[in-house]
């Protein structure tokens, strides 16, 4: 079941006053479409300026597109807004709440503003959920990021969204608290059944709790899948050898060969070979008096297709 349909959504901003060529458009979002099933994490992936964040605050209602239709659960936002937003919530890494305020006058407030029937016991069990008791007489500005991160999503669950909408929501974040975020998200969606549109320049952790994955690039959809299905497009690996021997024997090797190939330190070699190849390259190395001490294998990741795209080879993950 799909609980938002985007279709064909545009927005173009007048560049009148900032463009030296004088009156023109800049679309920062090209007529996209795409939908967000039920209980689905669905990352929206990009480079800077792709159009994530326009997208997000057309779908809260921040920004209003220039075409284009939303629904969410079956309902269009822009004639029922109301009923809408009373279904889904926000969370960011960028976002903050009143620093000079206790987390518990924060959550106060945003419980009057999404008119939440009793907001002493739903702050309750949140805090208890997410065991943030010890927070809430604390200033918001006092707390640490990862904190920080854990008040914000109370506040976005206090009115009991059925979809959230999280913008990198792990930046900033040391190692150890954002392992513990991307757990409390994987457990929001198996508790909570919360469909997630999540977005996020960390390609590990999007390959670790997203479902699917969309990416944008200049304001176009180029390239959704599972993050499985999108590596798979990528049809070369890396193979790293490490060698005791003379530099200028595998040299040799690899020029006859044709290999693409980059010396790294501590007599190490990366290779670029079609994965199809890899055994055949492995072979053939074992047959000259190259002495290879490791071999390791390193097959494409999503962070290899952020970069084929940022780097504008967007056919490479066409479907044929």
């Amino acid at each position: 079941m799909d609980v938002l349909q985007a279709k064909n959504l545009s927005k173009k901003f007048s560049t009148k006053g900032r463009s030296p060529f004088g009156r023109g458009y800049f679309t920062a979002v090209d007529k996209i479409s795409f939908n967000l099933k039920e209980g689905e994490i669905l990352g929206l992936l990009g480079p800077n300026g792709a159009g994530k964040t326009t997208t997000i605050q057309i779908l809260l209602g921040i920004t209003t597109p220039t075409s284009g239709t939303i629904e969410y659960f079956d309902m269009n936002f822009f004639k029922l807004p109301k009923d809408c937003l009373k279904k889904i919530n926000f969370t960011s890494a960028f976002n903050t709440l009143q620093g000079r305020n206790t987390v518990k006058e924060n959550l106060l407030v945003f419980s009057y503003l999404y008119e939440v029937s009793n907001p002493y016991k739903k702050i309750k069990e949140l805090v208890e959920y997410f065991d943030a008791k010890d927070l809430l007489n604390k200033i918001y500005w006092e707390l640490s990021s990862g904190q920080r991160t854990r008040v914000n999503f109370i506040k976005a669950l206090l009115n009991d969204p059925k979809i959230i909408l999280m913008d990198e929501p792990t930046a900033s974040l040391d190692p150890d608290i954002a392992d513990k975020t991307l757990y409390l998200i994987e457990k929001l969606k198996t508790d909570k059944k919360l469909s997630i549109l999540y977005t996020s320049h960390n390609m590990t952790e999007v390959t670790r709790i997203c479902d699917r994955v969309i990416f944008l690039d200049r304001g176009k959809i180029v390239a959704q899948d599972t993050p499985v299905g999108l590596t798979k497009r990528i049809e070369t690996a890396k193979v790293v050898l490490t060698y005791s021997t003379e530099k200028a024997l595998i040299e040799a090797y690899v020029k006859e060969k044709k290999l693409i190939h980059i010396f790294k330190k501590n007599n190490r070699i990366e290779l670029e070979v079609n994965e199809k190849d890899i055994p055949k390259v492995i072979y053939g190395v074992s047959k000259t008096n190259i002495w290879v001490t490791d071999i390791e294998l390193q097959k494409p990741t999503l962070d290899d297709v952020f970069l084929q795209i940022a780097r504008g080879n967007r056919h490479v993950f066409k479907k044929n």
